[in-house]
């Protein structure tokens, strides 16, 4: 019993980790501005985003605007109007990289998208050296499943720290396919109760592409977002400032 309750703590903090990087720093912060990072905050999300999430956060962010600014058109990153849903999972990898690579050659389509924010493309990227956050992380448990003989209690800390592909595939397939809409926007974006549940909020994509500057993507009492929950909470802690 008391090994079940520490595995659920491992992933539920990791995951939680995780959510509080890509969904309040790099998304609500960096990229959308809907919360700001003060400035000791963002110092360490660009030193150590990268390693905490294996995601570059300029190349994140770049993506993440292109994407707004192409919303399900064929010039979107991830759509599943054009690419299907399943094939997602793939796609917003290629895209990732596409965008990684553009920023790294200083190509204007991909650097006029984040010219304001003014930090490199991590070194781990542009040395080729994406893999070792992954591999740190596999590492830290794997020697976690050795030393303690806790395979389990391992794998729930990698994947709390290491889901963000899925908790991807779900907000852009699932969240732009299935659900219902608050708000007439020119894309296909809906609101997944299921997904917002599982990807702190994220799900409430047509309440997010309707507002994307605001740091909260619910609006009525019923829909979900413990991402805005962590950002008070991040707020109350002094790490960013609610606009």
């Amino acid at each position: 019993m008391a090994y079940g309750v520490l595995c659920a703590v491992a992933f539920v903090g990791a995951y939680v980790v995780n959510m509080l990087y890509t969904s309040v720093f790099y998304h609500r912060g960096l990229t959308h501005r809907a919360i700001r990072l003060r400035r000791l905050t963002r110092r360490i999300v660009i030193l150590t985003g990268n390693w905490v999430t294996g995601i570059d956060p300029k190349a994140w962010a770049c993506m993440h605007r292109l994407h707004h600014k192409y919303s399900d058109t064929e010039k979107d990153p991830h759509s599943p109007t054009y690419k299907g849903v399943l094939p997602i999972l793939k796609v917003q990898l290629d895209s990732y990289g596409k965008a990684m690579r553009g920023l790294m050659r200083g190509q204007r389509y991909y650097t006029s998208i984040v010219r304001d924010l003014d930090f490199p493309v991590n070194w781990l990227n542009r040395r080729g050296l994406w893999f070792l956050p992954h591999a740190l992380h596999t590492l830290a448990a794997v020697a976690m499943g050795g030393i303690f003989g806790a395979w389990i209690l391992a794998g729930a800390y990698w994947l709390g720290m290491m889901s963000h592909p899925i908790q991807g595939w779900m907000v852009n397939a699932l969240a732009h396919r299935y659900g219902y809409r608050n708000y007439s926007t020119r894309d296909q974006s809906t609101n997944n109760l299921l997904v917002a549940w599982l990807v702190m909020g994220e799900g409430l994509q047509n309440n997010h592409h309707f507002r994307p500057r605001s740091a909260r993507f619910s609006v009525k009492w019923w829909e979900s977002d413990p991402g805005y929950l962590l950002c008070r909470l991040a707020s109350l802690m002094g790490l960013i400032e609610l606009r």
